[in-house]
């Protein structure tokens, strides 16, 4: 095998662990709840806390990553997040769970930062796309089989196996990583900037708890207006110190690049909308009576085309660019998410599937060659940092997609309770529909404005001749 290749499928076990895990714990909820005795409200930490560590990390590690080298920061991750899985299997109370999956997302964030810029570092040019679709591929079959694995596990073995399965797949990435994945031979000796790291911090972590929890804590509550206010003051002084700081830990100069800043909001625009439909989707398929396991095996319809359609986005994106791949992908996934709209409770199975595969073609050209676009558009030396930022609007839009999902459907539903005709059930039904469909036509044009944040990123991609420093 090709040593590039070696190195690719390393990083792809890496890759694969997070989604997976992530996935697999989500259909767990239910029997936590019930093994721990704790209300839904503490099971959530369960997935708040992972999500809120992994998401606050990301520029931190990497930053850290330019600094001390990708494969130490990788196998590092590896480590951590495969010891704080067992300890996730051996928790004896909820509260240790919960800490458990913070140490766990501290491991997964490591490897996600970094992921990328390895490949970019190991592939030329005219095989990064090909690369990066391959490990966006990864991402959708962790997403994908991680239900019917998770549900499998519970079943024969209990919930402690979903934590212990990635001893063995942790052990063996680690020592596979370790082989394979050469270190950096000349980085530059940079000092770190913990002051922009802990603003960084504060400002992404009060930030998605508050999207997050909103809705929960109240908006205008004392607690959501501190930390709406942690928020905001985080942001300013973050963008302050970084401004000021000699070696910053994220170079503000990268988002002049007009590829790198088109291709970063891209992806937290495309992400808003991936989020709502994956949000909305299953309480569509609730309301006209499909069962749970009917639901799971319908959606697996987006993340497969996905698996299947990125690979090729990306190979095709090394011979003609990123522009029109992404951006005619924000547009069929603007188009799908109309279709969308359309449905209703007499929708057959195949209607609605076959609009969740268009939906995931879309999703396949767009995400490979737009992640491509914004890592190839940075300095070698800032492979990491490109990284870290892109992971971030990625977790970013995730969390905001559902925030939003949940709260636009919620007061369109209850306009529509207040001015439909009719009562009981029928005046639910009807009201519930049109809220989602409302809700599925804002989720359509936030892709529409996707695919203008895409246009406009330019047709000619930088650092064309950039040597791959790992993969020779």
């Amino acid at each position: 095998m090709d040593n590039k290749y070696k190195i690719l499928t390393a990083v792809l076990l890496g890759t694969i662990m997070g989604p997976l895990d992530t996935s697999v714990v989500n259909v767990a909820m239910p029997t936590l709840a019930e093994v721990f005795r704790a209300g839904m409200t503490t099971v959530s930490w369960v997935s708040m806390s992972y999500l809120l560590i992994l998401s606050s990390l990301l520029l931190t590690y990497g930053r850290l990553g330019d600094m001390l080298g990708y494969r130490k920061l990788f196998l590092l991750g590896m480590v951590v997040f495969t010891a704080a899985s067992v300890l996730c299997g051996i928790s004896p109370a909820i509260e240790i769970l919960i800490l458990a999956r913070a140490l766990q997302a501290a491991g997964a964030g490591l490897m996600m930062a970094v992921a990328p810029a390895i490949i970019t570092r190991t592939f030329p040019p005219g095989e990064r796309g090909k690369a990066l679709g391959y490990n966006a591929m990864a991402v959708a079959v962790g997403l994908s089989v991680g239900p019917s694995f998770g549900g499998l596990l519970l079943k024969s073995f209990g919930w402690r196996s979903i934590f212990f399965i990635n001893l063995p797949i942790g052990l063996t990435g680690y020592f596979w990583a370790r082989s394979v994945i050469p270190g950096e031979n000349e980085l530059k000796k940079e000092n770190f900037d913990p002051l922009g790291a802990l603003l960084g911090f504060l400002f992404l972590a009060s930030l998605l708890l508050y999207i997050s929890k909103g809705q929960e804590i109240g908006w205008t509550s004392g607690a959501g207006f501190f930390l709406l206010t942690v928020s905001i003051a985080s942001f300013i002084s973050f963008i302050v110190q970084e401004k000021r700081a000699v070696e910053p830990m994220l170079e503000l100069s990268l988002f002049s690049n007009r590829m790198f800043s088109a291709g970063n909001l891209s992806c937290l625009l495309n992400f808003i909308a991936q989020y709502m439909m994956i949000f909305l989707t299953p309480f569509f398929l609730t309301q006209a009576g499909y069962s749970t396991n009917q639901i799971g095996l319908i959606l697996t319809a987006y993340p497969i085309t996905m698996l299947l359609v990125a690979p090729i986005s990306g190979a095709l994106s090394d011979k003609i660019g990123p522009l029109f791949l992404s951006t005619g992908g924000a547009l069929i996934c603007s188009i799908a998410l109309y279709l969308m709209s359309t449905l209703n409770l007499a929708s057959s199975t195949f209607e609605i599937v076959w609009r969740l595969v268009l939906f995931g073609f879309g999703n396949g050209l767009f995400q490979t060659p737009n992640n491509s676009s914004v890592m190839g558009s940075a300095p070698r030396e800032r492979q990491g940092i490109a990284s870290g930022v892109l992971a971030t609007m990625r977790n970013v839009g995730m969390v905001l997609g559902i925030a939003l999902g949940s709260g636009l459907f919620s007061v369109r539903n209850a306009y529509y309770l207040d001015i439909l005709p009719g009562s009981g059930k029928t005046l639910q039904d009807a009201a519930y529909l049109k809220g989602l469909k409302d809700v599925f036509l804002i989720t359509a044009a936030i892709d529409m404005l996707c695919m203008i944040t895409s246009m406009v990123r330019g047709k000619q991609e930088p650092c064309r001749d950039r040597l791959p420093e790992y993969g020779e």
